[in-house]
């Protein structure tokens, strides 16, 4: 009796995080927590490999308190001012989906729909997201999403690398949390701001990598497909190569984005 309390309080506490996630987006504030925070490890290297990576994540605080740390570090990057990103932002944009989630999109930085409404992957590219992961059999809530940036680079250009740093202790702590068991990594610059590794995506994409522990898929980012819709076949190679590793069912023949 105790284990079915137990869940249904975590479950609670997910489904509250999510509004709240939603309410701090825009307005509200968390209270204070003066308690240290736990020391980020240094990254870890990347290593090729052809087949997936068998190592497992290392294990994470997860549960409410995960789920409370994520909270309060969107707080915290609301008041970044670490880069140049920050004065021209509207607002930061931190993540989206389920803060336990056992697969994680990382994208590149917000745009334009994203800085307005404080959400990653929004605009026309985040639809075809959307699209991507209902063909993999998921729901839009059962996955994390989040960007190496968490504000919007002027006209969409390219993060410079010393933005990209600034983000890293805080992207650390939200992978470190959440700690799923793939991540997906949506264009070259998430590859870079992931493991280090700069080149063409069409180079890396399909190739496992490794962050720490973390095996990682380099793809193609849905906004090159909505310009390039031949590659819509790639990217679902890639993403059939996720759902083998994490040992789900493959979708039907002929479904896809």
């Amino acid at each position: 009796m105790k284990a079915r309390e137990e869940l249904a309080r975590i479950s609670e506490e997910l489904r509250a995080h999510a509004v709240l996630l939603n309410e701090t987006a825009t307005t509200g504030s968390l209270p204070q927590n003066n308690a240290p925070r736990a020391r980020v490890p240094a990254q870890a290297t990347s290593s090729p490999a052809r087949a997936a990576p068998e190592s497992a994540p290392a294990a994470a605080p997860g549960g409410a308190k995960g789920t409370l740390r994520l909270l309060e570090l969107a707080e915290e990057i609301k008041a970044c001012q670490k880069c140049g990103l920050h004065a021209a932002r509207r607002q930061t944009v931190f993540a989206r989906g389920n803060p336990e989630a056992e697969l994680c999109f990382v994208g590149e930085g917000p745009g334009a729909d994203e800085d307005a409404q404080g959400f990653p992957f929004v605009g026309k590219a985040g639809q075809l997201l959307d699209r991507m992961i209902a063909a993999m059999g998921y729901q839009r809530e059962e996955v994390y999403v989040c960007n190496i940036v968490k504000c919007r680079p002027p006209d969409n250009r390219k993060p410079e690398p010393s933005e990209m740093a600034a983000c890293t202790p805080y992207l650390r702590e939200q992978l470190e949390l959440v700690a799923p068991k793939v991540i997906v990594a949506l264009g070259a610059t998430a590859v870079e701001g992931l493991i280090g590794m700069s080149g063409g995506i069409t180079r890396l994409r399909g190739q496992w990598k490794l962050y720490r522990t973390i095996p990682v898929m380099p793809t193609f980012h849905p906004a090159y497909l909505l310009r390039n819709p031949a590659a819509k076949r790639d990217v679902w190679a890639d993403l059939q190569a996720v759902l083998k590793q994490l040992g789900r069912p493959l979708p039907p023949a002929g479904r896809s984005a």
